[in-house]
C-alpha cells in the first residue's frame, strides 16, 4: 500500500481478473483487514459500491459484521490479500451469504496453493482466483537470484507441510 506504482498495478490486475472471471458484479467486499484497502481501490476502479466484512461483529454500536450500505441481492466479489487455508476468507463469504448477497467468488493477490484451501473453497462452492502464488514466487526468486537453488528445495518442503515442517 505504501508504493503507488505497485498499488496501481495490483488494483488494475485485480479489476481485470474480476471482469474476466466473474463478469458483471454489483459490489465489491473486502475482508478485514488487509482486504479492505485493496477492495476499496478495486471498487473505485470498477465504479462499484464497497462493503467490508469484519472477522467478528462489533461489540458496541449496531454490532455490525458487514460495514457499508446493505445491498441485499447484489452480486458481489470478495477481495482478500492472501489465501493460506481460506478460513477467514470463507467466513466473510458466509457472512455475506447470510446477509443475502449473491457471492460470485473471491479474488486475491496471492495464494500459498495449499490443498486445504482448494478443498475448503470447493466445499463452500466459492470459486477463487489469485494474481500469483507460491510456486510463481519461488520461480521468480530463483531466476533473479534472490534465493539459491539449494533454498528452493527447502522452501518447497515447507510448502508441502508447513504445520509440521522443521520438527
Amino acid at each position: 500500500m505504501s508504493h503507488p506504482s505497485i498499488r496501481t498495478y495490483i488494483r488494475q490486475k485485480l479489476s481485470a481478473l474480476i471482469q474476466e472471471e466473474f463478469g458483471a458484479v454489483g459490489c465489491i467486499a473486502g475482508v478485514a483487514t488487509a482486504g479492505i484497502p485493496q477492495g476499496a481501490l478495486v471498487a473505485q476502479e470498477l465504479g462499484l459500491p464497497f462493503v467490508y466484512v469484519r472477522a467478528k461483529a462489533k461489540e458496541h454500536g449496531r454490532g455490525n459484521l458487514i460495514e457499508g450500505d446493505v445491498l441485499t441481492g447484489k452480486r458481489v466479489v470478495v477481495i482478500e490479500d492472501l489465501i493460506s487455508t481460506g478460513k477467514s476468507s470463507l467466513q466473510a463469504v458466509e457472512a455475506l451469504r447470510e446477509a443475502e448477497y449473491d457471492v460470485a467468488g473471491l479474488a486475491a493477490i496471492f495464494s500459498y496453493g495449499f490443498d486445504v484451501a482448494t478443498e475448503n473453497f470447493k466445499e463452500a462452492r466459492c470459486p477463487f482466483f489469485t494474481l500469483s502464488n507460491y510456486s510463481a514466487l519461488l520461480k521468480y526468486a530463483e531466476e533473479h537470484q534472490y534465493i539459491l537453488p539449494a533454498d528452493v528445495e527447502v522452501l518447497k518442503q515447507w510448502r508441502t507441510s508447513p504445520d509440521t515442517w522443521g520438527q
